[in-house]
């Protein structure tokens, strides 16, 4: 495997590193005398003892995730703060059932049970990202997992509430910015600054939310910068994977008990190399990297009083101007521009016949245009609108859940014929308690996508993939037919969940390989064809004591999926290998740490020219001191990645030849509470 080349190390900027150091008294003294007297219980660490109860807000019912027949994730409280990464895909990637992407430190998309791209869904606050991330596997998503309040994954179809770019499921992030409900405290926030051993990087975010004397405005404020060099691998150090990261926004909001209006203004810079092409200074031939920017605005309200037959009501809509350029060297290379309006309306009902459930309508329009070198795809203009319902009822122990989705989308290319496609969706859950710990689920759901503009109108040299693409207009809805079956168990000593499940997709599509070759590029053509996916996932938790040394808790997970094509078509390619974890946790009344590693299988089932990847396992560590002082919470942690410093490739990364994880890392740093 060729080996990273060794670089030497970019500016730093540390003084901002100082800067923040310096700000938080400051930050912390204005908090205290705005908050006004001492109250030590409100500077606490948000901690998530059952993060299954904590509420899915990316469900119209507001349910937690105890509650639902669908499997839910959720991060939020310490868990969080332990798993955020530079990237979505890497803060969510060891949750059973969810991986990474990986295209370098500056790109990292989940991937759900096998599933990326187009068929899993990234939100904020409910609305799509808006960006390009799922036209490349070298464009990141336009969203900042260190200012989320939690984090939610909806593992199997989500196009009943998200429409068909969720046929794999939906990553939500509950970010804050505008507020439904008054302010337990005048002011509240956090802030924290952080270093990496293994970047030679910095990161400084903080947050604010502030509300008047009578509670009715509420105003937020958020920022994160974060400024990372080349990282460090056991082969040397990665070229051309730094990472500098700015973005922050602005939001007010009028709450009261009728219900809540609100708007909120987001900045997203992103900067990044791309790995894969570090560029020969003796050639003459400079680096790639990227430059994002997305301007977001949105706007929100609800009603949470009854009118009529409904029980309440929320609106949103969001406008989305983004641009993301490839440089190489100082050289405009190609820019993408997507320009996106989406709105989405829910209504509560109250209880019909014992039945209560919500209808909704969701609607967008894209102006999606490539401009340069990489234009493999043209300009596009997408318009679609959704209707949905979803209903649940209960019978004592046992819980129904039903829903249904019909899409319209219309796909209109600069310079050919435009496509039309309905979507249309369908899924039935059962929840079964038999007793107070255990509990079953089953799930059917009948679920279609419309193909994505990359899919049916590409057609030229796609540089990051190495390849000459050519879509294909023809195509047809993709259709997945899922089973799944779920057991989970909640006693006082023991926890644990297992889900069976299985997807078989009427008209798969995927990148095939036809073995031809344009200007020394391998020739790829998006094809259809029928392909099953079956997969395992599970999670225990045994709570091995609870005394005055404090909470020992043994954590096992692993998850496992096999993709292949109908009719002995072969393996799918770039399918994420197998894994199992397991973890040690002890969490005293100010102390918490915990040891983990995680195996990551070798995976040799392959598609046809694709190479099997090695297995690896990635040992962690984490520890955090907190303390209250007044009305401020203090923190200080010690985060260890990679420790036993392995080489270690991502199977599903086009750059896993060249690019590898980075090796042995320290992150230290401190939060404020306030």
């Amino acid at each position: 495997m060729p080996k990273p080349i060794v670089s030497s190390p970019r500016a730093r900027r540390s003084a901002l590193a100082l800067a923040l150091t310096l700000a938080l008294p400051l930050t912390q003294a204005v908090a205290q005398d705005a908050a006004g007297p001492s109250n030590p219980s409100d500077t606490r660490h948000d901690k998530a003892t059952s993060l299954d109860a904590v509420v899915v807000t990316a469900t119209p019912l507001q349910s937690s995730a105890e509650e639902l027949a669908q499997p839910v994730e959720v991060l939020s409280g310490e868990k969080l703060d332990e798993a955020r990464g530079a990237t979505l895909g890497e803060t969510v990637g060891k949750l059973p059932g969810v991986q990474s992407s990986n295209f370098g430190a500056g790109v990292g998309r989940p991937i759900i049970r096998g599933m990326e791209g187009p068929r899993v869904g990234v939100m904020t606050g409910g609305l799509a990202s808006q960006d390009v991330s799922t036209v490349s596997q070298d464009h990141n998503a336009a969203v900042e997992p260190f200012l989320a309040d939690q984090i939610e994954v909806l593992k199997g179809p989500a196009t009943l509430l998200y429409g068909s770019g969720a046929i794999g499921g939906v990553v939500n992030i509950v970010d804050g910015r505008i507020a439904e409900k008054p302010l337990d405290e005048t002011v509240s926030g956090r802030a924290e600054v952080r270093r990496s051993s293994v970047s030679n990087g910095v990161t400084g975010m903080a947050r604010v939310d502030a509300s008047g004397a009578d509670g009715a405005l509420v105003l937020h404020a958020d920022g994160v910068y974060r400024n990372n060099d080349d990282y460090d691998t056991p082969l040397g150090r990665q070229r051309n994977s730094f990472v500098d990261t700015k973005t922050g926004a602005l939001g007010a909001s009028l709450v009261g008990d009728v219900g809540f209006l609100g708007f909120s203004a987001a900045r997203y810079e992103d900067k990044y190399g791309n790995p894969g092409e570090p560029g020969n200074a003796e050639e003459g031939e400079s680096p790639v990297h990227i430059d994002m920017r997305q301007n977001r605005f949105e706007l929100k309200g609800g009603i949470n009083q009854e009118f009529g037959i409904f029980s309440g009501l929320r609106a949103s809509v969001a406008d989305t101007e983004y641009e993301h350029t490839e440089f190489e060297g100082s050289e405009v290379g190609t820019r993408f521009l997507n320009d996106a309006t989406e709105g989405r309306l829910e209504l509560t009902h109250k209880p019909l016949a014992g039945w209560v459930g919500a209808i909704g309508l969701q609607g967008y329009e894209r102006t999606f245009q490539a401009i340069g070198e990489e234009a493999f795809v043209p300009k596009t203009k997408t318009r679609a609108a959704g209707l949905f319902l979803t209903e649940q009822r209960k019978w004592d122990q046992l819980q129904i859940e039903l829903g249904a989705r019909i899409d319209k989308v219309e796909s209109s290319p600069s310079g050919a014929a435009k496509r039309d496609f309905n979507p249309l969706s369908l899924s039935a859950g059962a929840l079964w308690k038999f007793n107070d710990a255990w509990r079953l689920t089953f799930n059917v759901d009948r679920a279609e996508r419309a193909p994505a503009e990359e899919e049916l109108f590409a057609n030229g040299l796609h540089a990051a993939t190495a390849s000459f693409e050519i879509g294909d207009a023809n195509l047809r809805k993709e259709r997945a037919n899922q089973f799944e079956l779920g057991l989970h168990y909640h006693g006082s000593m023991f926890e644990a969940k297992l889900a069976a499940y299985q997807t078989r997709f009427d008209g798969f599509i995927y990148l095939i390989d036809t073995g031809a070759f344009e200007e020394g590029n391998p020739v790829r053509q998006w094809s259809q064809a029928d392909a099953t996916f079956t997969g395992f996932e599970g999670e225990a938790i045994a709570h091995l004591f609870d005394g005055n040394a404090g909470k020992f808790d043994v954590r096992l997970f692993g998850d496992t999926v096999r993709a292949k094509l109908d009719n002995g078509g072969g393996n799918l390619p770039r399918i994420a290998p197998s894994r199992i974890g397991g973890e040690l946790r002890w969490d005293a009344d100010s102390w918490r740490a915990s040891l983990g590693a995680t195996r990551y299988m070798k995976q040799d089932k392959v598609a046809l020219n694709e190479t099997p990847t090695n297995g690896y396992t990635l040992v962690d560590a984490h520890m955090a001191y907190h303390w209250d002082s007044g009305n401020l919470g203090y923190e200080v942690f010690l985060d260890g990645t990679n420790l036993t410093d392995q080489v270690a490739r991502v199977h599903t990364s086009f750059l896993k030849d060249s690019v590898v994880l980075p090796g042995r890392g320290v992150d230290f740093g401190v939060r404020v509470f306030f």
